[in-house]
């Protein structure tokens, strides 16, 4: 058994840094590959504008020359990958602001009305602008 043990510290002394450091750049680029290749096909999916033969054809484009089809890709939509994916979350944070104040309710006169008061109490806002605010809260 101590054999077996002493013959995988050989191993780890025989492996070289600048082997070490070559297999870690192998499999970050590995990775790295992996995330654009599913990003392309997320993107083809998402897709509003493209029809369904166009999609079919990038996705097997994709599958069946993967690197020749994610730079070819990237270079015919690249530029309009950025936009729809701001354009998307724009969307997203604009559903999530409007789920927020509908869940949010209407607030009444009276936590209005307090509100003001902590201000006006904590010295954020002058006697004149509480008096303002009140009377706009009242109006309303």
């Amino acid at each position: 058994m101590n054999g077996a043990m002493f013959d995988m510290f050989d191993l780890a002394v025989d492996y070289p840094l600048l082997n070490m450091f070559w297999t870690m750049m192998l499999c970050f680029l590995w990775v790295l590959w992996f995330m654009l290749l599913f990003r392309v096909i997320g993107d083809i999916f998402r897709d509003d504008e493209m029809n369904g033969w166009a999609k079919a054809g990038w996705t097997v484009f994709v599958i069946l020359l993967p690197y020749l089809g994610v730079i070819v890709y990237l270079i015919a939509r690249g530029r309009g990958m950025g936009e729809r994916e701001l354009k998307r979350a724009q969307q997203h944070e604009q559903a999530f602001r409007s789920y927020v104040r509908e869940s949010a309710g209407p607030r009444s006169h009276a936590e209005d009305l307090s509100r003001l008061a902590d201000l006006k109490n904590h010295g954020d806002i002058t006697e004149a602008e509480y008096e303002q605010a009140k009377a706009k809260v009242l109006a309303s």
